[in-house]
């Protein structure tokens, strides 16, 4: 009996497994250096609502592409949380939606406008994102939160 209350409390732990991926593009960036543009001033402020907007929400990973607009973007909430900023490819792929997958915490991924698209509609498994955004949407942060085996998807400004 005590076995099947240890597995039921199991069953009951993980099937509850709550968590957020929250899915940006790097904020707004500067056309010098062509290469590898930085941040500009009005993109430094959104990397910063943005670590403020996510201080509550308990990010335990934090995804950025090695870009020096990504990584700026994503370092605000870095030194808030302590949590260091790991690097993924340019192209999303199976291999990194599973490693996303395989992390049971809140997670905050910084990409690009022609990638971010392709990461929200891997995690939910269908299209919920229309395609590459416009080189002017900055603001936009997909929400793809994952309980048990659902999947509820939800678009927020910033």
């Amino acid at each position: 009996m005590k076995k099947l209350f240890v597995y039921l409390g199991l069953l009951v732990l993980t099937g509850s497994c709550t968590r957020t991926y929250y899915i940006v593009r790097h904020a707004e960036k500067s056309a010098e250096p062509a290469k590898d543009p930085v941040l500009t001033a009005a993109g430094q402020e959104r990397a910063e609502r943005l670590k403020l907007l996510l201080a509550d929400k308990h990010i335990a990973h934090i995804f950025s592409t090695a870009t020096t607009r990504t990584m700026s973007t994503a370092q605000p909430t870095s030194m808030l949380t302590g949590v260091p900023i790991e690097d993924y490819g340019p192209k999303p792929d199976s291999l990194f939606i599973n490693r996303l997958k395989q992390r049971k915490r809140n997670t905050l991924i910084v990409g690009h406008s022609n990638t971010i698209d392709d990461i929200a509609n891997m995690l939910c498994r269908k299209k919920v994102v229309a395609g590459d955004l416009p080189d002017t949407a900055f603001s936009n942060i997909f929400m793809v939160k994952m309980k048990g085996e659902r999947v509820y998807f939800s678009v927020m400004h910033y």
